[in-house]
Parts: structure tokens; C-alpha cells; sequence
């Protein structure tokens, strides 16, 4: 007598393409990085990739959660596909959708600077942007008034060593960052400003973000400003406020701890045979 063999419910489709689609969104947010990283396209190029890769997502945690219901309904199989596209979409949106969280409690501005009236210069890095990044002039007055009310605290550093000196601790810790510099200048007293050009880079894909540092003499000191900005995009997330208010702490830490070396004093002139005579 043949066995009679119990049908297996079928695997939901539903479920299926949730797990394709979130492998497919992985797939391309991991592109959009690597190709970022090793710079091998514009930063607009990579910004499509990726929010491409991210609406993607999106659409899979739909799918899952639809999924979910059929399953529950009908008896369907496939929760395991359904739990595995659900767990890779929320994975990639979870830091996107927290930046956006964040964006929404600050201005919409990218370039941030300790003087807005006479913010640091982009001389070489003007030559470096391309025409569809953000302008290389600063944005004026209203930006400056966005910038007062969200970070307040980004202003000059006033420092008590020489501009020579500043300008060394300044070198010293952006070489210590691995920022890529494209100009540089020592302070000249009497003559020039000391003036330094950088690219920075975001921490996971490495987008290049600009700043300038120029070292004043005031006094017997020196007066520091930065300006650190964005070439794309409307918004920095508060990256370029963070990045000054840092690198501008620890030049103050570097330079409080350097002290002017002072002359050695002179040996005391020998005394005559006369006046030793009447000791």
C-alpha cells in the first residue's frame, strides 16, 4: 500500500523577497561605502548609491512585515526569511534614520567658523571643489546667526605662545589626525599670517570635508581660527562644529604645556681686585 504524503504549506512570497530585497539593499549600501572609501567616484554618485541602497531597505522591512500577517493568516512558511529581510532593513536604516532625528533639531547650514566676519580663506581647496559641491565663499550674516544659536560656543582660541609656536602645535595634531594637507604656511611676524588647508574625512565613508586654520599674532599670544565645512549637502549633522570645538581644545591643552624657553641668565661679571680687596 503506497504512503500517502502530507502536503508542506508553500513558503510565502512575500517572505522571500523581503530576505532578497534586504540582501539586495546590503549589497549596495556596502558598495556605496567601498566605493566612497577608495574614491574611485564623486561624492554624488555615491550619495545616489547609497540612498538608493537605503529606499531599498525600507521597501524590505514593508514586504516582512506583510509577510508577517500572511504567515499568521494562511500558515504559510518562510518566518525565518520574513525575521532575516525585517533584522537587515532596520539594521541599515537604524544610523540613517537617527541622523535624521538629529537633523531635525539643527539649522540647515555646512560651513562653520570661528569668525563670520572674517571667516579663514579656501585658496587651494577652491581649486579642488568641483562645481556641483557646495560654495566656496561663506554663506554670510544669516548663517552666522544659525551658527550663534545652535553652537555657541565655537569661537577663537586665544592662546599665550607665539603664532611660531601655535602654528607648530596646530601642524602637530593635524598630523595626528591623518588630515591631508594642501597648503601650508608658517606665521611670518611683521609679514604674513600662518595658514593651513586640510581635508578631513567622515569616519565611514570617508566623504572629504574642508578646513582652514589661520594663527594671528595678538600681543605677546597668538589668535586661532578655524573654519571647517562640508563640500556637499545642506545640512553637516553638527560634524564641523564637533571637528573645530575638538582639534581647538587640544591645540589649547598642546600650547598651555609649551612654555616659552626663557634666556639663561647671565654669569655674574667677576668682581675687581679692588673691591674684592676690601671684602
Amino acid at each position: 500500500m503506497a504512503r500517502r504524503r502530507l502536503a508542506e504549506e508553500p513558503v510565502s512570497r512575500f517572505a522571500l523577497w523581503a530576505r532578497r530585497l534586504a540582501l539586495f539593499s546590503l549589497a549596495a549600501v556596502l558598495l556605496a561605502i567601498v566605493i566612497a572609501r577608495a574614491g574611485l567616484l564623486d561624492t554624488l554618485p555615491v550619495l545616489a548609491t547609497l540612498a538608493g541602497g537605503l529606499a531599498v531597505a525600507v521597501v524590505a522591512i514593508v514586504v516582512a512585515l506583510i509577510a508577517f500577517g500572511v504567515i499568521w493568516q494562511t500558515g504559510a512558511r518562510g518566518l525565518g526569511q520574513a525575521v532575516a529581510g525585517l533584522f537587515i532593513g532596520l539594521v541599515l536604516i537604524a544610523y540613517p534614520a537617527w541622523l535624521g532625528y538629529k537633523a531635525s533639531k539643527l539649522p540647515m547650514i555646512a560651513d562653520i567658523t570661528t569668525d563670520a566676519i572674517d571667516p579663514p580663506r579656501f585658496e587651494a581647496i577652491a581649486r579642488l571643489r568641483t562645481r556641483q559641491a557646495n560654495p566656496v565663499l561663506y554663506a554670510g550674516l544669516y548663517a552666522a546667526e544659525q551658527q550663534r544659536t545652535a553652537y555657541p560656543d565655537i569661537e577663537p582660541l586665544m592662546v599665550t605662545v607665539t603664532p611660531e609656536a601655535a602654528y607648530e602645535a596646530t601642524m602637530t595634531l593635524v598630523t595626528k589626525r591623518k588630515w591631508r594637507v594642501v597648503n601650508a604656511r608658517a606665521p611670518q611676524p611683521g609679514r604674513r599670517d600662518g595658514y593651513i588647508e586640510a581635508i578631513a574625512q567622515t569616519p565611514i565613508m570617508a566623504f572629504r570635508e574642508d578646513v582652514a586654520i589661520r594663527i594671528r599674532p595678538v600681543g605677546s599670544g597668538a589668535r586661532i581660527d578655524m573654519r571647517s565645512a562640508s563640500r556637499y549637502g545642506r545640512i553637516d549633522f553638527g560634524v564641523n562644529a564637533a571637528r573645530i570645538r575638538t582639534l581647538l581644545e587640544e591645540i589649547d591643552d598642546l600650547t598651555s604645556v609649551t612654555k616659552p624657553e626663557r634666556p639663561a641668565p647671565k654669569p655674574a661679571a667677576p668682581a675687581k681686585g679692588g673691591q674684592a680687596a676690601k671684602r
